[in-house]
């Protein structure tokens, strides 16, 4: 079984996001909408595959890096979650029990040994770039 494939996005905390977006867009052109920027990639053993990274900011205060107190969240992609998370309960990892599913993927979580959350995702990549237009 393929566990991490590449990664899906990264997440941080800023105290004024729109004023981050505004600020990465001037000196980095990172062009970032209502759910962050987009880097489109492809897949090296399928080249005519599109796939996309995330980028996005959060506010100070979201709870959804919750539980871990860390400002940012790396989220990894992944070939099928459910098979994954079940293997990653058996070996002892923390597995938050909820799986989140949308038109363009599923999402769950895990926490490592020192308390960062990290969200797992198996893309559905058409439709991720047909939501985040």
């Amino acid at each position: 079984m393929k566990r991490v494939t590449g990664i899906g996005g990264i997440f941080f905390k800023c105290d004024n996001p729109e004023k981050q977006k505004e600020w990465y867009q001037k000196h980095l052109g990172i062009n970032s909408g209502d759910f962050g920027g987009t880097f489109e990639w492809r897949l090296k053993e399928d080249p005519d595959h599109v796939a996309y990274t995330a980028w996005s900011l959060f506010k100070s205060d979201t709870r959804y890096f919750s539980p871990s107190e860390k400002p940012f969240m790396l989220n990894y992609r992944v070939e099928n979650l459910v098979e994954l998370l079940d293997a990653l309960k058996k070996e002892g990892v923390q597995v938050f029990d909820k799986i989140e599913e949308f038109e363009f993927g599923k999402f769950g979580w895990i926490m490592d040994p020192e308390g960062n959350k990290i969200e797992l995702w198996e893309p559905n990549d058409e439709n991720y770039f047909n939501e985040s237009k």
